[in-house]
Order: C-alpha cells, then sequence, then structure tokens
C-alpha cells in the first residue's frame, strides 16, 4: 500500500462520461474516521459504499446518454485495500487509486480525483515536534512562546 491515502467521505470522484465531479458520501458505516480529530465528518470509505453514494448523485452530463443528466449508481469497486476490513460492514478501504463501476458507464468509469483527506495540526504535532523541524518548517511560529503543559499548549 506504499504512498496510497484512504479515501473517506468527501473525496472528490469524477466520471470519464460525465462533466463535472462529486463527492463520496460515506453510508454503510458511521463509525471509523480517519484523518478527523473530532471524529465528526470524515468517515471511512469502504467497497461496500455501492448504490446512490454521492451528494448530488450526479456528475452532470452523460455522454454515454446523449448529454442527459447523469443518474450514477455504483455497482461495484475496484482496486481496494483487502488488508483492512472494517468489523461493522465487512468492507475493505477504498484507496486514492480505487475505481467504481457504473451500468451506464462501463467497469472502472469512477476514479477518484482527490482522497477527501486534509491535513489539520493540532497540539499533540507540535508538542511532538522537534523545535529545530518547527522553526524550519514555520519560521514565523516562534515556539519558545509556547509552554508545554500536560496535554495542552498554552500561548505566553
Amino acid at each position: 500500500m506504499s504512498q496510497k491515502h484512504l479515501v473517506c467521505q468527501g473525496a472528490l470522484c469524477q466520471c470519464n462520461f460525465g462533466t463535472t465531479p462529486d463527492k463520496l458520501k460515506v453510508k454503510t458505516q458511521t463509525k471509523r474516521y480517519i484523518n478527523d480529530k473530532d471524529g465528526s465528518e470524515k468517515l471511512m470509505a469502504t467497497h461496500k459504499d455501492i448504490g446512490k453514494t454521492f451528494e448530488k448523485n450526479t456528475f452532470g452530463s452523460c455522454a454515454k446518454m446523449n448529454n442527459n443528466p447523469c443518474q450514477v449508481t455504483v455497482t461495484e469497486w475496484s482496486g481496494y485495500y483487502d488488508k483492512i476490513t472494517l468489523e461493522d460492514n465487512k468492507g475493505n478501504a477504498l484507496l486514492e487509486d480505487s475505481k467504481a463501476t457504473c451500468p451506464i458507464g462501463s467497469k472502472d468509469c469512477i476514479t477518484i480525483i482527490n482522497h477527501g483527506q486534509t491535513a489539520e495540526i493540532s497540539s499533540q504535532n507540535i508538542k511532538n515536534a522537534r523545535e529545530e523541524a518547527v522553526t524550519e518548517l514555520c519560521p514565523i511560529l516562534n515556539i519558545d512562546k509556547y509552554i508545554r503543559k500536560s496535554d495542552d499548549l498554552v500561548f505566553n
């Protein structure tokens, strides 16, 4: 699985035959969050997320339907990571290079443009960081002004 991101709710997907992307909506599980410190938005997507599983359920105009509105329905996912299986839905984790099949389009016609994860800095990140690395990466942040106490960082 070297250097591939797991996919989560909000991932941006595009159909080869559509005109606009749509965001993935996880409907098959409610417990497993990734890259979401509050555990409220980024549910992990699995190969069990099939059917009408997008926010708008359309990729715009569909070239396969004479440019009529797309009505996407995912029938299967390929390229998922079978070494991660959720207990809840027995689904395997989707990866950023996983592809979905729509019966109107073709096999693997839906690709993931963006996996949906975003970097969030937390107080724990700063607490664990080497001072010289933080100074090099973010010279405007004066880490000396932070006092490291138990789990909280306070500004002097």
